[in-house]
């Protein structure tokens, strides 16, 4: 019996919760440390899958485990990655040490403990993210929709948990005006998650009791299902087809977040800590954009393509209207929030474009956006620290007294802005030329997204760092090295992913087109129009064929 990698890749990060969260009081610092050495052995594991995957392979999913859970109701605990989820575990494999890194001192003991201002358990701070870790890491690896539907909802319990007990202490009310708000957000995200949890369970028994009905034996396996409809041994009616459909999306775009279910998304992150709020933009919501590709569209191709025209529209809306707001904020981190919001709508628009280049550009979107908004967002979580204030009006002059923190900050985001060289333009170009390829008009409104993002993150720049020093940044430090450690390598990557993108398209391309042949889409070929003239070179219809032909 072979190692079981993926089970391990989950089972690590696990155990380190729970040591971590067993540590006595005192042993804070130890706590930190214990957490980091589980989240890098974590990564290493996640290391070993990439290079044991093989995008050659040919197999849809490669390292498979499987075993019997429930017999009686057909579950069982399958596990097994292609080239989209091994990129997607090496994102979040990786972000995971640099959040514990940047959040070193975010659940450390107040100076005062009364009752309004407790002391915060550092233990179960560490220990809740790396819960949330390894839950993510098995939504991606799960083949089993049941399974995945369990960790898919159960990440939700240590998501709240750091939302709503380690918010964000940088705010301008007291303590209690701050809890209140933190309680707030953490309220609303597991509501609005519980909602769209409810409802996809709704659709999972639907598809086990179709399941049952028509293979005699039910089943939750993505392999199975996927292999029965192919050899016409599973023919789900199109009526009910569209309504588990609708079910399974409903909770992905609650989680992705997509317009008009993406206002809990800005208070999470807004009353979050930045380490946090980097959990949930850059690794727990990317577990909803993967799902559509994985699930909704190889368990439902049919109601997929019905519904890709009101997908796109919404996608579209998410792109303008988060760069609208975005532009309109005041608060640091909800204008990185908003700018997520626009930038979850290319991801789907790619993924719901049919094409080769949009779903390979949307997924390689989930990976640059993950490490674009890391950096961003880190670092403006160490300006913030500083300051004490998200305002934008209370900074100006910040590159004069710290220039390698005003550096960076720009580089992260020139990246959100899909700066050419960096990491994300390539897959934003990417999504926009296989939207424009099928859609062209809606390739050409989301156009708008770029302007608006150039827009709201050169004015977030200005205003914060140029201008005359504000009083109260005067004495502001730099960098610190342990903050630098977190943001080189994320920078480092953005730099090398812009100009060298190989290693994760070759990753991702051949999953990209297993999914395309499941939905029965192939790219549109472009339609090439050559006047020859009489007389001139080669002649008539003729001329006018072979030119034709050699075009194509």
């Amino acid at each position: 019996m072979s190692f079981p990698l993926l089970t391990a890749t989950a089972v690590v990060p696990a155990v380190g919760a729970i040591a971590t969260a067993a540590l006595p009081a005192a042993k804070r610092t130890a706590a930190k440390w214990l957490a980091l050495l589980f989240s890098l052995i974590t990564f290493a594991l996640a290391l070993v899958v990439a290079f044991r995957f093989d995008p050659g392979a040919g197999a849809p999913f490669q390292l498979t485990e499987s075993h019997a859970w429930i017999r009686d109701f057909g579950v069982r605990y399958e596990l097994g990655v292609d080239g989209i989820a091994v990129a997607l575990i090496a994102l979040t494999t990786l972000l995971i040490p640099f959040i514990i890194l940047a959040g070193w001192h975010d659940a450390d003991p107040l100076e005062e403990a009364t009752p309004n201002r407790r002391w915060r358990p550092t233990q179960g701070f560490f220990a809740l993210i790396l819960a949330v870790e390894a839950m993510v890491v098995l939504s991606f690896e799960a083949t089993d929709v049941f399974l995945f539907y369990i960790f898919f909802e159960a990440m939700l319990i240590p998501m709240y948990f750091l939302i709503g007990g380690f918010g964000d202490r940088a705010g301008r009310d007291g303590e209690e005006e701050a809890a209140g708000r933190r309680s707030y957000a953490a309220v609303k995200f597991l509501l609005y998650n519980l909602a769209g949890g409810l409802i996809m369970l709704a659709a999972v028994i639907g598809l086990y009791a179709v399941t049952a009905d028509q293979l005699g034996t039910g089943t939750f396996s993505l392999q199975q299902i996927v292999e029965a409809r192919t050899a016409d041994t599973l023919n789900i009616g199109t009526g009910t087809e569209r309504l588990l459909f609708l079910g399974f999306f409903f909770a992905f775009a609650v989680k992705a977040p997509l317009w008009p279910l993406h206002t809990w998304l800005p208070g999470a992150m807004g009353e979050s800590t930045s380490p946090v709020a980097v959990l949930i933009t850059a690794v727990v919501d990317k577990v909803g954009t993967f799902a559509m590709l994985r699930f909704c569209l190889q368990l439902f191709p049919e109601a997929s393509s019905w519904a890709t025209p009101v997908i796109l529209v919404l996608a579209l809306i998410s792109i303008v209207y988060g760069a609208l707001l975005a532009v309109a904020q005041r608060d640091i981190k909800r204008l990185i929030a908003y700018a997520s919001i626009s930038h979850f709508g290319f991801i789907i628009l790619g993924i719901f474009a049919m094409t080769s280049q949009g779903q390979g550009g949307a997924t390689l979107y989930m990976v640059n956006h993950g490490i674009s908004t890391a950096a961003l967002m880190l670092v403006a979580g160490f300006l913030i620290s500083r300051r004490g204030s998200r305002l934008i009006a209370d900074y100006g002059g910040v590159q004069k007294v710290a220039p390698v923190l005003a550096g960076t900050f720009l580089i992260g985001g020139l990246a959100t802005l899909s700066l050419p060289g960096l990491a994300p333009f390539v897959s934003e170009f990417l999504v926009l030329v296989g939207t424009f390829t099928r859609y062209p008009v809606i390739g050409i409104i989301a156009t708008l997204g770029i302007v608006l993002a150039a827009l709201y993150v050169l004015v977030l720049y200005q205003r914060t760092m140029t201008g005359p020093v504000k009083a109260e940044v005067t004495n502001m430090p730099d960098l610190r090295v342990r903050e630098l450690v977190v943001v080189a390598p994320l920078i480092a990557l953005l730099l090398f992913l812009g100009v060298y993108p190989k290693p994760l398209t070759d990753l991702v391309n051949p999953a990209v087109r297993h999914t395309l042949s499941v939905v029965d889409k192939k790219d549109p070929k472009p339609t090439v129009q050559v006047n020859a003239v009489p007389g001139e070179g080669r002649h008539g219809h003729a001329a006018k064929d072979q030119d034709v032909e050699a075009a194509k």
